[in-house]
């Protein structure tokens, strides 16, 4: 049992860890060669910040764990919004652009509806699985056009928060550097997502706890720490323009490029049915704590800290709700 123990926090650690540099040497590889911040943003750091989640769902797919492959995403939007984002707020209020309302929580809840209207059947077919992955295609474009037409101070939040990040990462200058990043990267982040998979499922067998609850819950709070990392110090910078789009943007990618691209590998079928598997009401929850920046904001732009207590308040109920679940 310790020894599972260990190499769950293992393979979290190498997923973070390999996430980040992952992130850093692909960024200054492709500014070393001429690509700009903002495309840069969009593609890699985009990429980046979901790798622990798509590489953990495409395992999990393989694995024939299929519960884990969409608790993880699902857990993960949650986490993204109900605790990162409210942990931000309560930290420091966040004042979005207005387009944020207008446009990007209306697009990450259309995708979310769209992700429970064909879970119906309880089953993601490999159909499915392209649509989201022609969705991601479709979105990346969207905001590459979109940001291009704007300017610079009337950008997008996801283009704000995509850019910002992308000029944020710490150059690596060396072309030696920047390739070891990128393969000590993606190993980290492979290896330990394999891993970080067995040593949960063993965990679970000896606590007699479900595949849902671990995908819901532990694996998706540890997949969302580049998240959770990049917002806690954006609010203590009080640099918080990068937060909510960041959020909203992973939320989207999540859907479309993880779950996409998990279901074109291997179709995911949900054990118990959908309904019956109580996995319903996990998305009707995230669907719920999706909606409720959009509620908050709709007037002011602006998240204040009782907002963000309000968010942590929904991420504490329901983790107890799971809890008491079973």
């Amino acid at each position: 049992m310790t020894l599972n123990l260990v190499l769950f926090i293992i393979g979290f650690l190498l997923l973070y860890f390999g996430a980040d540099w992952l992130v850093k040497g692909s960024s200054s590889l492709a500014r070393s060669i001429g690509l700009t911040p903002l495309v840069i943003g969009l593609t890699v750091v985009a990429f980046g910040t979901s790798a622990p989640e798509l590489v953990i769902s495409i395992v999990s797919s393989l694995k024939d764990k299929s519960m884990i492959a969409v608790g993880n995403v699902i857990g993960s939007n949650i986490c993204n919004i109900a605790l990162v984002l409210g942990l931000a707020a309560a930290l420091q209020p966040i004042k979005s652009s207005p387009s944020v309302i207008r446009r990007d929580i209306p697009i990450m809840l259309c995708i979310s509806f769209y992700l429970l209207l064909i879970s119906f059947n309880s089953k993601i077919g490999r159909f499915e699985g392209a649509t989201l992955v022609g969705g991601i295609i479709l979105y990346t474009c969207f905001n590459y056009f979109i940001a291009v037409k704007e300017s610079r101070q009337e950008l997008s939040g996801g283009s704000v928060a995509f850019e910002t990040a992308a000029q944020e990462i710490q150059v690596v200058t060396s072309r030696t550097r920047q390739i070891v990043m990128i393969v000590v990267g993606i190993t980290g982040v492979v290896v330990g997502a394999d891993i970080l998979i067995d040593a949960a499922v063993i965990i679970m067998k000896t606590f007699g706890v479900s595949e849902k609850f671990i995908g819901l819950t532990v694996v998706a709070l540890g997949t969302s720490l580049p998240e959770l990392a990049t917002s806690v110090v954006a609010a203590l910078k009080k640099e918080m323009d990068i937060s909510i789009g960041n959020l909203l943007g992973s939320n989207v990618f999540n859907i479309l490029s993880v779950l996409g691209a998990a279901s074109l590998v291997r179709p995911i079928s949900i054990p118990g049915g959908f309904i019956g598997s109580g996995l319903l009401y996990d998305y009707l929850v995230m669907i719920f704590v999706s909606f409720l920046p959009w509620l908050m904001m709709r007037k002011t732009s602006t998240l204040t800290r009782n907002n963000g207590l309000i968010l942590l308040s929904c991420y504490v109920g329901y983790v107890f709700y799971l809890i008491f679940k079973g």
